[in-house]
């Protein structure tokens, strides 16, 4: 019997009813347990210029060293797969993905036929197995989480409390781990994790025909519950698309040839079926000059859409809000405003990730201040119990106000961190001449003297830049993280208040 066999054999008899235990405890009765020993590598877009920001994150959160792409934008870490569901809780980080297989150096052919027929072929050598399992415990844990969200909507719980709140940290890991436990004892991950290993059983005996009518099996029976036998669930196709995004002038194909070519490649070995809307999986292939990362896709949307339900005209992404957030480094205690919040994503943000601070949204526009009003409801109704009637609250507020005259008290804000008009969709490029030297006076009175620190994000950088050099006496300027939003090309700039007392309102040109 082969170690692929006898591994199969071992997970066959893995007690499916066993729901309760935590997940450590059954791995370590269990030393032949092909799940304990998995190690992936992780793939997450994070916005352009935060990449450092992601990095710190993951290796607060996660205790992983991550490695930054060449092709900017996306960061790489090693996670065992019991800490999967606290990567899905990153808030610096978009879309996820676990990495099959990358080449730093991969050698393309110059003629298009012969390039393509190299990708074709590197679809049948590739190490799926480990990615594949990983794609399966992600997908039940997803469909765990939404039916726990649909049954325990009351936030009693270790993971609503921790999803939603960000509070009772102390119980994040067993809240991770009883999640993950019933993952691993459900029939269609016993499923995906013994047609894989058929897979890598494919792989190495070079024999395609043996297990792959066993991949038809990988989604199973979701429902069925106890003990599955071999072959008791019915058979159901996976369907499935190829990404492919490409970037670098020195190719000979487009990505539509290179991800039509490599996705008949994965039809033809898994005999799955394409599906480019309503797919199962969905396989990426990155190329950017010579680094080629095939992977396998973990997210269906972007996980900043998570505090944002009215939105404005400019609202921010939330993970763009928390990357400047981090910037300046918020403490217990410290007050932190946004003057020009808008629908609140900044705000909300930090008081979701930072309950110890104190956060204040405002801006002078009504119907803005009404749109964050609203996310910040919906925020609390997501964090309420609906059996006693009462809500978790997160330190925040709205206001509205004019940014030329806070209604705050001098030296009484720790931190500002604020999304400044581009010029394009608000205000203009002229009036912004007047807006940006009044906007940081005002910011230095209100911001303590030595300590206070402001993080903001503009597109309209000569006049910022302008403004701010008549203002060295009260802004120093620290570094300038370059971002992109929405296609333009912006700045977010760090600054600290010094020591000295802002003077009278004078003219700045």
């Amino acid at each position: 019997m082969s170690d692929i066999e006898e591994a199969s054999d071992t997970l066959a008899e893995v007690n499916l009813d066993d729901t309760h235990k935590p997940l450590i405890e059954n791995l370590e009765s269990d030393p032949n347990s092909s799940l304990k020993d998995i190690v992936v590598t992780i793939g997450a877009t994070v916005p352009t210029g935060f990449e450092l920001t992601a990095a710190d994150e993951v290796k607060e959160k996660l205790g992983s060293q991550s490695r930054i792409s060449k092709d900017r934008g996306k960061i790489y870490f090693e996670i065992s797969v019991e800490k999967l569901l606290q990567v899905h809780r990153l808030r610096s980080v978009d879309n996820l993905f676990v990495v099959v297989q990358e080449f730093t150096d991969y050698q393309f052919k110059e003629t298009k036929e012969d390039a393509l027929k190299d990708l074709e072929d590197l679809a049948k050598k590739l190490p799926w197995t480990d990615p594949l399992k990983v794609w399966k415990l992600n997908t039940n844990l997803k469909k765990r989480k939404t039916k726990h969200k649909k049954q325990n909507q009351s936030g009693a719980s270790k993971e609503k409390l921790n999803d939603d709140g960000g509070k009772d940290r102390a119980n994040q890991k067993d809240a991770d781990k009883e999640l993950l436990d019933h993952a691993q004892n459900t029939p269609s991950l016993k499923s995906a994790e013994q047609n894989t290993e058929k897979t890598q059983e494919m792989i190495l005996a070079d024999d395609q025909s043996d297990g792959k009518d066993e991949f038809l099996n990988i989604t199973g029976n979701e429902n069925q519950a106890g003990d599955c036998k071999k072959g008791e669930a019915e058979a159901q196709v996976l369907k499935f698309r190829v990404t492919c995004n490409r970037a670098g002038d020195k190719h000979c194909f487009t990505s539509n040839d290179a991800a039509r070519d490599f996705g008949g490649a994965v039809q033809d070995y898994f005999q799955w079926k394409a599906d480019m809307t309503n797919f199962d999986v969905e396989v990426l292939l990155n190329i950017h000059n010579k680094e080629v990362v095939v992977g396998i896709a973990l997210t269906e949307e972007s996980l900043h859409r998570r505090n944002i339900t009215h939105f404005g005209p400019t609202t921010l992404r939330s993970t763009l809000a928390y990357g400047m957030l981090r910037l300046c480094d918020p403490q217990p205690t410290d007050i932190i405003i946004d003057p020009m919040s808008g629908t609140g994503a900044i705000p909300i943000e930090g008081a979701t990730e930072w309950p110890s601070c104190y956060h204040i949204a405002g801006d002078n526009n009504p119907q803005a201040v009404k749109r964050a009003a609203n996310n910040i409801c919906s925020l609390l109704k997501k964090n309420q119990n609906k059996e006693s009637g009462t809500s978790w609250g997160i330190p925040i507020d709205t206001i509205q106000w004019d940014i030329c005259n806070l209604p705050l008290r001098t030296s009484s804000v720790d931190v500002i961190v604020t999304d400044m008009p581009f010029g394009k969709r608000i205000g203009s490029k002229k009036k912004n001449w007047d807006l940006y030297p009044a906007c940081l006076m005002e910011m230095s009175r209100i911001c303590r003297p030595g300590t206070g620190r402001a993080v903001l994000l503009t597109q309209d950088r000569k006049c910022f830049a302008k403004a701010l050099s008549k203002m060295g006496h009260l802004w120093q300027k620290g570094h300038t993280v370059w971002v992109n939003v929405g296609g333009l090309h912006a700045a977010v700039y760090l600054l600290k208040r010094t020591l000295e007392r802002a003077g009278e309102k004078r003219s700045y040109w």
